[in-house]
């Protein structure tokens, strides 16, 4: 009689703890991918740390340099003394023919914040461009302002009124490259344009004119006070 293969037995409870342990050890590597995500998104956070506290690191350092510029014999300040007035109050005015332009400009500054004081004129009905010069001119001497836009039918007429006024520099410009040069060379407290400028010009030329500080390097400010006191 063929021997009879061996019948394997099988244990209930051994089946059950086998499929434990494979559950512990699929949860168990679960768990370590999900604690390497952690791991990844904690090394980021501290670079992303690291690189700002460099920046600041930079910032400060190169702050540092700047105050350790030295005094010349002539010039009275560095170039950290140098900032952009925060003043947020511009006189403008303008003769019959600047009055459109005016009229725009004041709503544009208006726009980004600044208080505009209006000089005249208040209409296009023909007017004297000497008489609103002078007004602006006056208001900037004596602080009123701190800077002015003027506006005639050239430019030009204007701001001769204007610089009659003891203590203002008037510049005429037609572009921002010029106003560029009299800020920061002349300290121009009064920018002048033509009333039949483009609007996006002018307003490229004014934005220029209020973010552009004077250099304050000896030489300019030698000049600037030659002409002070010839006034």
């Amino acid at each position: 009689m063929a021997k009879m293969d061996e019948t394997k037995r099988f244990n209930v409870e051994d089946i059950v703890v086998e499929e434990d342990i494979k559950k512990k050890k699929v949860k168990k590597e679960d768990d370590k991918s999900k604690e390497g995500i952690v791991n990844e998104k904690v090394d980021k956070n501290l670079d992303i740390k690291k690189d700002t506290d460099l920046k600041s690191d930079l910032d400060l350092a190169d702050k540092e340099e700047l105050e350790q510029i030295v005094h010349n014999d002539f010039q009275g300040k560095t170039i950290v003394d140098v900032k952009i007035p925060e003043s947020k109050t511009i006189g403008i005015a303008s003769d019959h023919r600047g009055y459109n332009l005016k009229q725009k400009l004041t709503k544009y500054l208006n726009k980004k914040g600044y208080t505009v004081v209006d000089y005249g004129s208040d209409s296009r009905i023909s007017s004297d461009y000497p008489e609103f010069g002078f007004k602006l001119g006056e208001a900037v001497a004596n602080f009123e302002v701190e800077k002015g836009i003027a506006i005639c039918g050239s430019g030009i007429g204007i701001s001769i009124a204007c610089n009659k006024i003891k203590g203002v520099r008037c510049a005429k410009v037609d572009n921002v490259k010029e106003i560029k040069y009299a800020r920061k060379d002349n300290d121009a407290n009064i920018m002048a344009i033509a009333g039949n400028m483009p609007l996006i010009r002018a307003k490229d030329i004014v934005d220029a004119y209020l973010k552009t500080p004077f250099s304050g390097l000896e030489r300019h400010q030698r000049r600037i006070d030659m002409l002070n006191e010839r006034a």
